[in-house]
């Protein structure tokens, strides 16, 4: 009798433990196509606190046009969230990936920010000194040095002691 309530009691918490929290919705977005759709809603998140005003002097909804771009709609997306969020792990797998992406993205755009900075520094350099040496004053009378072949020095001095002078 022992046994067999222990059974039963095991056979009840592994039946439990294995429910679902949420049923598994009838356009659930397939896992690949739900982490670009929350990395563009990441991105979108940090564009809004960055700088706000950019998305202000927009007309549309940002947030549609990504639902749009996936082709789905915000109760699709809203549904597919609420079941991959029920089973942790898929979820923090899936936002490790997100958080992978966005660091890779952030070294790029860090290395492309630091080229174009040595490169304006660069050009703001050949500028200054481009400028300066327009700045710096030029003789009016130019210096004119004559060459002068010694030999002829020589023939000259000789004609002069020639004629006696």
């Amino acid at each position: 009798m022992k046994n067999f309530v222990f059974i039963v009691l095991v056979l009840f918490l592994s039946v439990s433990c294995k429910k679902e929290l949420v049923k598994e919705p009838a356009k659930l977005i397939e896992k690949e196509k739900m982490i670009d759709i929350i990395y563009d809603l990441s991105l979108l998140e940090a564009i809004k606190y960055q700088q706000p005003l950019t998305l202000d002097s927009l007309e549309s909804n940002p947030k549609k046009f990504i639902f749009k771009k996936y082709k789905v709609d915000s109760l699709q997306f809203a549904q597919s969230n609420m079941y991959y969020a029920a089973d942790f792990d898929t979820y923090k797998e899936m936002f490790d990936e997100i958080s992978a992406r966005l660091e890779k993205e952030k070294k790029s755009n860090e290395k492309k920010l630091k080229a174009e900075e040595k490169k304006a520094k660069a050009k703001k350099d050949a500028e200054a000194k481009k400028k300066k040496s327009k700045e710096t004053p030029k003789d009016s009378i130019k210096k004119t040095t004559k060459k002068v072949n010694l030999d002829s020095v020589k023939r000259v001095k000789r004609l002069q002691q020639d004629k006696g002078l």
